[in-house]
């Protein structure tokens, strides 16, 4: 098996992401399959220590952070996310080398047995799904590596999300707002729900500030499992810090030595919270024996690199992109472009998702743009221009049909003067694609 053949293979099997099985539902989510899948691997899971991320907006960044800094601490961690922007191996990394074609190709050809019997041994489990057979081959992958120390973001939710199958020595649950609603449920409860199922009993778990309603369901969960809740502004906190060059710092405080001076490579004040919440992370590992030393906790921080959230590929015009693709997402983009960016006009390139609410996302962005681009990229789930249109125009917003994302960005670099800013966004497939009009598809 090659590369490509690994690849069409587990693309093959029911895809959430890339919707492939018409009878999808998400009743036939089962952790019990991917026990019995792992079980039959031989647990690899249990060769190595976890810190498992959820949450709906940061989680993928704050993974990274700690990552990073783990990386730089020489604990030669592994990274396990999703989804990729360019490259399906970006989703299974240790230190900063992606997972090779060869190895990965190896793997897949070594799991086909595997699943095989999985589904002829227990048929009433349903069939295993493309994120399923990717967690266990990653898991496997980090335990022939010999990885110590994984990070694992959950593909979706939490609790019956395929990397639930671990014990974490630390659970990290980032900010929750209303996302996926078709199957995690159309309120902040029901979302943080999911998202607490992977507090495990007698666990450690980590959150930023939470809504009213989602903070309710944590704490009562953790509650119930014995679980140690560290919540940020209650029992731990993080405030900035102005400097002589104009910048500002970060400060991290809490239950342990408190940080100053903190620089985060990432832009936005919301990368502050992710960074306040990691770094919580890191002290609580080590308080678990996980020892990681301030130089490389601040290293991991000021060096870390996590494309497509509010990156800048070009100066004048501007032209920025990022990943925002729900409401509160939206919300918090269009904060960070004023605070971080000074233009004559915003130039919106917007594209999304055919899952998302995408009025809202255009409600939240669209009246700080002078003019907005749609696009619809070449992903299946990407909702057609027209429909983008017609949401535009009944919310009373200006707007055109640009093409493709490289068509929709070229127009829009037409139309742009020098001190103009272009931001493109909508989701992380319509970001790739705009990296990729710049020769620019990798993330390494």
């Amino acid at each position: 098996m090659n590369y490509e053949e690994a690849l069409a293979y587990i693309q093959g099997f029911s895809d959430y992401e890339r919707r492939t099985d018409p009878a999808w539902s998400p009743t036939r989510f089962s952790l019990e399959r991917v026990e019995r899948f792992c079980a039959l691997l031989g647990r690899p899971q249990d060769a190595f220590t976890s810190v498992h991320v959820a949450g709906t907006k940061g989680k993928g960044s704050t993974a990274a952070m700690i990552h990073n800094a783990l990386a730089t601490a020489g604990r030669r961690p592994a990274l396990f996310t999703s989804p990729h922007l360019h490259c399906f191996r970006e989703r299974i990394r240790i230190g900063q080398e992606l997972i090779a074609e060869e190895e990965l190709a190896a793997l897949t050809a070594e799991l086909v047995p595997y699943v095989d019997r999985l589904h002829a041994d227990y048929p009433d489990l349903g069939r295993l799904t493309t994120f399923e057979v990717l967690t266990g081959l990653a898991f496997l992958y980090f335990a022939r590596q010999g990885v110590k120390v994984a990070v694992l973001e959950t593909g979706l939710g939490g609790r019956l999300d395929a990397t639930n199958v671990v014990r974490a020595l630390v659970s990290v649950i980032t900010s929750i707002s209303l996302d996926h609603t078709q199957v995690l449920g159309n309120t902040l409860a029901a979302i943080a729900r999911e998202k607490a199922g992977i507090v495990k009993s007698g666990g450690l778990v980590i959150s930023p500030p939470q809504a009213p309603e989602a903070l309710a369901v944590l704490e009562e969960v953790c509650r119930a499992r014995e679980a140690e809740l560290r919540l940020g502004g209650r029992d731990w906190r993080w405030w900035e810090e102005p400097k002589a060059d104009g910048q500002t710092r970060l400060a991290v405080g809490g239950p342990f030595t408190t940080y100053h001076g903190l620089e985060v490579a990432l832009r936005g004040r919301h990368q502050h919270l992710n960074a306040a919440t990691a770094v919580a992370a890191l002290e609580a590992l080590r308080e678990r024996g996980l020892a990681v030393p301030r130089l490389a906790v601040e290293e991991g921080l000021r060096t870390v690199r996590w494309p497509g959230r509010l990156e800048v590929l070009q100066e004048r015009p501007t032209i920025v992109v990022d990943g925002a693709h729900n409401d509160d997402s939206a919300r918090r983009l269009r904060e960070a472009l004023a605070e971080e960016f000074h233009y004559r006009r915003l130039i919106l390139v917007l594209g999304a998702s055919l899952d998302k609410d995408i009025s809202s996302i255009i409600r939240e962005l669209a009246p700080a743009a002078d003019h907005v681009v749609v696009a619809r990229s070449h992903h299946p789930r990407s909702a057609p221009a027209e429909g983008l249109l017609a949401r535009c125009r009944a919310l009373g917003v200006a707007a055109e049909a640009g093409g493709d994302v490289a068509a929709a960005l070229a127009l829009a670099r037409e139309q742009a003067g020098a001190d103009d800013l272009i931001c493109v966004t909508g989701s992380l497939f319509v970001v790739a694609e705009a990296r990729e009009a710049f020769g620019l598809n990798t993330v390494v």
